[in-house]
């Protein structure tokens, strides 16, 4: 519990880059892993924000997938998180805020938040990609201590 409180705050990020950074051979599981954020820079990550829709709820295994505009991840502890149970009907557009599990073949995160979305689902899909790449930059530009190197 003390080491989640000295986490650094979410990072928001697309499943796409959770899967590159797998691919790379960059995730390093308690660490989280490292993903490129823009063209020039990589930010470590292991409290993350996402958001996409419900495809599949797995109630006998607590977890959901979802699908962002990059490809799917799954969430599992849904039904420990405040306001997570809302959250479990398909095609809902949900934010989850988790912990890197792991990042290959598909992401998996432990969910720590979880809320429903769905009533401006239309602003929020077409906001997404934006805000990431947005926050990724200012990340970049205002707190140095996150960089590492890409390979």
């Amino acid at each position: 519990m003390a080491a989640e409180r000295t986490r650094p705050p979410p990072v928001k990020v697309l499943s796409g880059q959770l899967r590159a950074a797998g691919i790379r051979g960059e995730a390093h599981g308690a660490e989280g892993c490292l993903i490129r954020a823009g063209r020039n820079g990589c930010l470590r990550v292991s409290l993350v924000w996402m958001q996409g829709t419900v495809v599949e709820v797995q109630l006998e295994t607590n977890s959901v997938l979802l699908m962002d505009e990059t490809g799917t991840f799954t969430v599992q502890g849904v039904d420990s998180v405040p306001q997570g149970k809302p959250c479990l009907v398909k095609g809902k557009y949900v934010m989850v805020m988790g912990l890197i599990q792991t990042v290959s073949p598909e992401p998996i995160l432990r969910a720590v938040k979880m809320a429903d979305l769905s009533e401006l689902a239309v602003l929020h899909r077409r906001m997404w990609k934006l805000e990431v790449e947005d926050l990724q930059q200012i990340y970049l530009l205002n707190l140095r201590e996150l960089l590492g190197e890409c390979k």
